[in-house]
């Protein structure tokens, strides 16, 4: 990894997916990682093989919609060392969010994908402001693209991360701060584990996180993936709202 060196790392949504993944890729001698998760065992077992590879772990069972509990984390992990880069990846779909109802289904994700993106981020934000430096990265979607009617709710969240992470990294450059949005397409995971439909271009969570990881060293302001995927999605983006309406309505419902 070129550019940056990270010494402590903060990861939301730690326990499966590409949060299991970016915490097994940054594990290493002299690396202290803070991972969040909302299954326990899940969590303390990806803790224990980070260890054997040789990191100091933190692992904290969390929901990150509590805001006092997250700022009460966050702010003890910094004090401990300060962080060098928070990751703010927990997320949920209609399929990973336990909920049957469309009105739980809906407000579970935004509560989550929204509010448990700005908890991650309002507790470091003034801190890294005050030491001029560190990096967040916002995990997105290449359904921040475009508003998918197969998943309404978890696509407007999505937007907001992808939306949000962009101002911000023009708001806190003046204070030496990175800011990244994540935007990836089908990678393995708890939320893919529940499509039942082909995803185009789906890649394995390990290979994500070094792309990931990558970009990060990099401060990449958008790290999009695969780019076939994600140049089709722009492309997508760009064309009449009529004809992406025809080209959509027959996508499989998530939601």
């Amino acid at each position: 990894m070129t550019g940056r060196i990270y010494r402590s790392i903060l990861i939301t949504g730690a326990s499966s997916g590409l949060g299991k993944a970016l915490a097994l890729h940054y594990a290493a001698d002299g690396v202290q990682l803070h991972l969040s998760g909302r299954n326990k065992d899940r969590l303390d077992g990806v803790a224990e093989k980070c260890r054997s590879i040789g990191a100091s772990v933190e692992a904290k069972i969390i929901d990150v919609r509590n805001a006092a509990e997250m700022a009460d984390w966050i702010e003890k992990a910094d004090e401990a060392l300060p962080l060098d880069l928070v990751i703010a990846n927990a997320g949920v779909s209609s399929d990973t969010s336990g909920a049957k109802e469309t009105g739980d289904i809906r407000n579970l994700i935004r509560e989550i994908n929204i509010g448990g993106i700005a908890n991650t981020v309002a507790p470091i934000l003034p801190r890294m402001t005050r030491r001029k430096s560190g990096q967040i990265a916002l995990m997105s979607s290449m359904a921040a693209f475009r508003g998918l009617p197969s998943s309404p709710a978890y696509s407007a969240s999505k937007a907001w991360v992808k939306a949000w992470g962009e101002a911000l990294r023009g708001r806190m450059w003046r204070d030496g701060i990175g800011i990244s949005v994540i935007c990836p397409g089908f990678v393995r995971s708890r939320i893919t584990d529940g499509n039942q439909f082909i995803m185009p271009m789906f890649m394995e969570a390990s290979d994500a996180a070094g792309i990931i990881a990558k970009g990060l060293a990099r401060n990449k302001s958008l790290i999009a993936f695969p780019f076939r995927m994600y140049l089709l999605m722009w492309l997508i983006s760009a064309l009449p709202s009529w004809l992406v309406d025809r080209l959509s309505r027959n996508l499989p419902d998530k939601e």
